[in-house]
């Protein structure tokens, strides 16, 4: 069976989602009778994700490029961290093929779409899908609130200590803000109303990357009983030498939010001496956060 000339190709790839790990494992396995891009009626292909709605530059993930082929195989697993069961319902995993070209821009060769909605927690599903032309990407979606990426928290109050530690543990896929692509990003973290400003706590700056990992331990020493009048304010910021520092996003967990990040929150103040770990979702509004550094 030949590939008719007006086909783009076919792709084989597996999807997972690992519920307990919030992570989402893509296996690019490989594709046959690509379109021909260069003069020698070959291709040099590669397949790159994005999560729709999200900033595409923070969550693009990509393959190495193998040369001279209208049939690769990459057999390459990408992976998302900081994947929640409602990202599974609302996002679309968007899967381009492209070819690589040293002097001009790469070209799009075909790409397909998979609402993750389509996938069941814990079991892989194999798919080998006919490549579409582009597709118009809807940038109306993405307005509400800017999505700059995912930070991994834990909560825990030490009846022993008697104290909040808060645990900045990793972040996922943030916006980049520097030329280069990435970002150089440092964690703080508020415990508000703060009327002495000593509640500020630091992790350490990262340097080039948009996932982060911290693994740094904060403790709030406060009684347990005054913990619901509080709200823990965590900001991430890129670090630049000589310039204000760019925020890229923050959250804010309390009494006062909503969703996971009340849950969060709840769930901390009702499970004593228990460490509870979630991801949330780091936006560009912050309800009267200081954005200076």
């Amino acid at each position: 069976m030949f590939a008719r000339p007006s086909t783009l190709g076919t792709l084989d790839f597996s999807l997972l989602y690992d519920q307990e790990n919030n992570a989402l494992h893509c296996t690019i396995n490989k594709a046959k009778g690509l379109k021909p891009m260069d003069h020698n009626g070959l291709a040099d292909p590669y397949v790159k994700l994005h999560l729709l709605p999200g900033a595409s530059k923070a969550n693009k993930l990509r393959t190495k490029t193998l040369r001279n082929t209208l049939n690769p195989t990459w057999n390459e697993t990408l992976t998302y961290y900081g994947i929640t069961d409602e990202d599974m319902i609302r996002k679309t995993l968007r899967i381009s093929v492209c070819d690589e070209d040293k002097f001009r821009h790469n070209e799009f060769i075909g790409e397909t779409r998979i609402p993750l909605k389509k996938l069941k927690p814990n079991q892989t599903k194999n798919f080998s899908i006919c490549l579409e032309k582009q597709l118009p990407i809807d940038k109306t979606e993405d307005k509400s609130l800017e999505e700059r990426g995912r930070i991994l928290i834990s909560l825990k109050y030490s009846s022993q200590k008697q104290g909040l530690l808060v645990g900045i543990i990793r972040c996922a896929h943030l916006a980049a803000m520097d030329a280069n692509g990435y970002s150089d990003p440092y964690v703080k973290t508020y415990l508000k109303p703060d009327e002495d400003k000593k509640s500020k706590h630091k992790t350490a700056v990262k340097k080039k990357t948009l996932n982060p990992e911290f693994n740094e331990e904060f403790c709030y020493e406060i009684k347990h009983g005054d913990l619901a009048k509080k709200t823990l304010e965590v900001t991430v910021w890129d670090y630049d030498i000589g310039k204000s520092n760019d925020f890229i996003g923050g959250v804010v967990l309390g009494i006062n939010a909503k969703g996971e990040r009340l849950k969060h929150w709840f769930d901390c103040l009702k499970n004593k001496d228990k460490k509870i770990e979630r991801w949330h979702t780091l936006t560009n509004e912050l309800p009267g956060a200081v954005l200076s550094d």
